[in-house]
């Protein structure tokens, strides 16, 4: 467990609600700006441009993973939920951007990966040599017979075969539902359960805003499902919810669920489970409306996501690092996709297409 950190000195302004009409700006602190000339973007490089974001209208950053990690992922396999990746800078950086934000009334969103693990972590390495059926093995999913929850759809279809991968150390099949070196945690353990409730206490008690679920629907695991939006997912969320409220009023959960908006709505729960969710329906059809010039894909994704809880938000984005994914349109509407913005094969990733927007449309402006 962690050590329990003092809390950053700085407070917002009471809003519960600040995420309803929030100019959220994603940034990767690797990327973003270098502030030591390393060559690598760092936190101290994020503080400096503050005004920058400030006079642009953002009203909260979302920072991508910056835990320490192998970088297989790009950070999402991380190795250590309570420290700082050290090419980005240390927890007292952290704390630093936290205070500089808020004294700008900019909140900070975090990323709080909770489905997996990096293979290095030291869970990870302490099951794989605990005994099977103990609770330190059972902090992953393990089986001997990988035919096992065979309706689960295999997510990186371009680099994995198989959602399970064998262990020689253990002996054993671990599940994974996004790359091998990420195996998934196993939330049927109530000891897991208890360390993802200490990693979130960590961030909000040093004075982070919001998290974003990454993965989100794909926390439990059962036979004849597809293993997506099970209700012990909903249960975990709606107790981990309330233990935020308790304990952090005014902070945002929001959800990473690729999926339909009935199924993605359902992650607002009765208000009661993540505050926004992102809408991935909404933005290929934003580009594929631009390529028609007819407004009608995105009027008919809206008509089917007005049915929310409230205080509830959909989050909606033109570009994230997670687009152009073609995973929540037809089959037809992905060929049209493809036909219109991807030609090239190279163009493609997975289920989906990665070009920079310039050249997606033609460099015309």
């Amino acid at each position: 467990m962690a050590k329990k950190q003092a809390r950053t000195v700085s407070v917002m302004a009471e809003d519960p609600l600040w995420y309803k009409d929030a100019v959220i700006y994603e940034l990767h602190i690797k990327s973003f700006f270098d502030s030591n000339n390393d060559g690598i973007g760092d936190i101290p490089g994020v503080i400096q441009k503050l005004d920058y974001l400030q006079e642009l209208g953002v009203s909260a950053i979302w920072l991508l993973p910056f835990y320490p990690s192998p970088l297989l992922d790009d950070g999402y396999d991380i190795a250590d939920y309570y420290n700082i990746n050290a090419h980005y800078g240390t927890l007292s950086d952290f704390r630093r951007l936290l205070r500089e934000a808020h004294r700008r009334g900019i909140r900070i969103i975090t990323e709080l990966v909770i489905n997996h693990t990096s293979d290095q972590h030291k869970w990870f390495q302490r099951a794989r040599r605990a005994k099977p059926g103990s609770v330190h093995r059972d902090y992953y999913v393990w089986t001997d017979k990988p035919e096992k929850y065979e309706d689960a759809r295999i997510i990186f279809t371009d680099s994995e075969a198989s959602n399970w991968s064998w262990d020689p150390v253990a002996g054993q099949y671990y599940w994974h539902r996004f790359y091998h070196h990420q195996p998934d945690l196993n939330f049927d353990n109530p000891r897991v359960c208890e360390e993802i409730f200490t990693v979130l206490d960590f961030w909000f008690e040093m004075g982070v805003d919001g998290m974003r679920l990454d993965a989100v629907p794909y926390l439990f695991e059962r036979e004849d499902t597809n293993c997506e939006n099970l209700p012990e997912t909903h249960a975990f969320l709606k107790a981990l919810r309330s233990r935020m409220d308790e304990k952090f009023p005014g902070r945002m959960l929001l959800a990473e669920a690729n999926q339909w908006p009935e199924d993605a709505a359902a992650y607002f729960g009765d208000g009661d489970e993540c505050h926004m969710c992102f809408h991935f329906p909404i933005m290929p059809r934003l580009f594929m409306a631009l390529r028609t010039e007819d407004r009608f894909p995105v009027i008919d994704m809206l008509e089917q996501s007005m049915n929310i809880p409230e205080n509830c938000q959909w989050g909606m984005f033109l570009r994230n690092h997670d687009e152009l994914t073609l995973e929540m349109v037809t089959d037809q509407e992905r060929d049209y996709m493809y036909r219109a913005y991807a030609q090239d094969p190279r163009a493609r990733i997975n289920v989906g297409i990665r070009r920079r927007l310039a050249p997606l449309l033609d460099n015309n402006r």
